[in-house]
């Protein structure tokens, strides 16, 4: 069973290979460059948030509240592109990110200081983070024509011929696979998710690390919603909604614990990978849409079983291995 945990992402990987060769078989334009160009650059925004979400869920918490953070940094962004056209592109991603990050900062301290429980903070900011999307709008939407082309590019421009979008989530998974793996704060993540109470006892301060956690979800949340904005050339008050599901269901399939305490970056990437393709080839079958939520729940739920079974037989080799 251990060797089964090690190796899950192998098994994903089989998987996604198998489930590659019939869909092209299915449809023989699936593989094309173009095809896999776009599948990658619409998985790159689900990919930067479920780095995010992961480290939450290590803490055995969880963060409703993206999407309408994405949406109300995405907005946020656009007015004020729509209104200083000559504004860098760059600068309206660091709008973005202060926006996230002031919102997941908010969520973190609800969480870690005031002692609200992650599920109960979040979901009540998700409303209060989308009310103030359609107050600063003032329930209109932000349209291609009103934003500049340079910051429509964000998303359709490439760096070392890697689209923009896939780029930059290419570069936030090695930052974090390096934070979460190789940095003291990020064993102490885990410690946290593992057991709160030992985690205290040898010394961490759990209330940082829990702020630490979701003001970074915040800040990739807003990210994403500059890149969002930018790749639909539309900013709307009910942008992403329901967004934050895909998310966690993402994470779910990379073998990230719902309870703390387990997940790799390396298996969330294969997680993600999945759901862009289910996302992106169900459509290509032609699979109804009614037929497409069912695929993706059951694929979901297959993954849930196959972790609880997992962490369940690997609880009792440890129990013994004690008793011996």
């Amino acid at each position: 069973m251990r060797n089964i945990s090690k190796f899950r992402e192998a098994g994903l990987l089989v998987f996604i290979v198998i489930l590659c060769i019939f869909l092209q078989l299915k449809n023989p334009s699936f593989l094309t460059l173009e095809n896999i160009n776009d599948l990658l650059t619409n998985t790159a925004i689900l990919s930067i948030l479920a780095v995010g979400m992961m480290m939450v869920l290590l803490t055995a918490g969880i963060d409703l509240s993206i999407g309408s953070t994405l949406a109300l940094s995405g907005m946020t962004a656009a007015l004020v592109v729509s209104n200083n056209p000559d504004i860098s592109p760059i600068a309206a991603i660091l709008i973005g990110i202060a926006v996230g990050t002031v919102c997941g900062l908010v969520v973190g301290f609800l969480v870690s200081i005031v002692g609200i429980f992650p599920i109960i903070a979040s979901l009540g900011m998700m409303n209060v983070y989308r009310g103030l999307t359609f107050m600063s709008s003032g329930g209109k939407w932000v349209s291609a024509h009103q934003m500049p082309e340079s910051f429509k590019k964000i998303a359709t421009s490439s760096i070392l011929g890697i689209n923009t979008l896939i780029f930059i989530a290419i570069v936030i998974y090695i930052i974090f696979y390096y934070f979460i793996n190789y940095t003291r704060t990020g064993r102490q993540i885990y410690a946290v998710g593992s057991n709160i109470n030992s985690a205290k006892i040898s010394g961490i301060n759990t209330k940082k690390t829990l702020l630490l956690v979701y003001t970074l979800m915040g800040s990739l949340a807003g990210l994403a919603g500059v890149l969002w904005v930018s790749k639909f050339a539309s900013a709307q008050g009910d942008t992403a909604t329901g967004y934050e599901l895909n998310v966690i269901a993402a994470c779910v399939l990379g073998g990230v614990s719902v309870a703390g305490g387990y997940g790799k970056v390396s298996g969330l990437l294969v997680g993600a990978l999945l759901l862009g393709i289910l996302n992106n080839a169900l459509p290509l079958i032609n699979v109804s849409p009614f037929w497409q939520s069912a695929i993706q729940g059951a694929i979901i739920l297959v993954a849930i079983l196959m972790n609880a079974y997992i962490k369940r037989r690997a609880t009792k080799e440890n129990l013994m291995r004690r008793k011996i």
